[in-house]
């Protein structure tokens, strides 16, 4: 019995493993980076709106660039005149989850529930969801082809979670995107309305234009770009 027991565990500490590694890190068959040849780049937020999206925003109307926000259902609840403003000035609106929680940590009816969640069901889709952290529990994929989402993730982070300075994070950010890329940054750091004025400066000099990310289109992420992947992520 308890050779059995360990059997078990062990067997579903691999699925977690797996679940991780080729869903989140190597993510083969979610959406990632566009056409690597089209000078286009997508600029993404997570987690909003917030009381930050209005500083976004007037970062973005005077580059004149698009964005994609990937929104939680607590905020778009709090925020609903902000969610509309984010539509009304063409931008796109995504699902970030119902909650903002780690798939890891919802049972199967709640990883259900958030998988299904989103803020222009009532439309046609195809609909996008990101999974709060990028996570995977062994049942995201299989949930979000049930529930008719498509898991959208991204190859450069902007890192505005952390405490550096935007200029560092921006040279940072830059040094790791090229055509076709898919950038994450987050609504909400106090630093990302300065970061995001330095990346659409970078991308500018750079001669890459930011789309809505349907625009880019992104791509499923293959065996070649999967490795790639996992070798930043586990710095190989």
């Amino acid at each position: 019995m308890r050779r059995a027991g360990r059997l078990v565990l062990g067997t579903a500490a691999l699925a977690v493993l797996l679940a991780d590694g080729l869903g989140r890190a190597a993510g083969w068959g979610a959406l990632g980076p566009g056409d690597r040849h089209a000078r286009r780049v997508a600029l993404t937020f997570d987690d909003g709106p917030s009381g930050q999206t209005p500083a976004l925003l007037a970062v973005l109307a005077r580059h004149g660039a698009p964005a994609t926000f990937f929104v939680t259902a607590p905020a778009a609840a709090r925020w609903p005149e902000l969610l509309r403003t984010l539509r009304t000035a063409g931008h796109q609106v995504e699902a970030h989850g119902r909650w903002h929680t780690h798939a890891l940590l919802l049972p199967p009816w709640h990883e259900g529930a958030q998988v299904r969640w989103h803020p222009r069901a009532a439309e046609p889709g195809p609909w996008l969801y990101r999974p709060p952290y990028g996570g995977h529990s062994p049942l995201t994929r299989v949930l979000a082809r049930l529930a008719r989402r498509q898991v959208a993730l991204w190859d450069v982070e902007g890192r505005d979670w952390t405490a550096a300075p935007a200029a560092d994070l921006a040279a940072q950010a830059l040094a790791r995107t090229r055509p076709g890329s898919v950038l994450l940054l987050h609504d909400g750091p106090a630093v990302t309305p300065a970061l995001l004025d330095l990346l659409l400066e970078g991308l500018r000099d750079r001669n890459l234009t930011p789309v809505l990310l349907g625009d880019l289109p992104p791509r499923r992420i293959g065996l070649g770009e999967g490795l790639r992947r996992l070798r930043a992520s586990y710095g190989r």
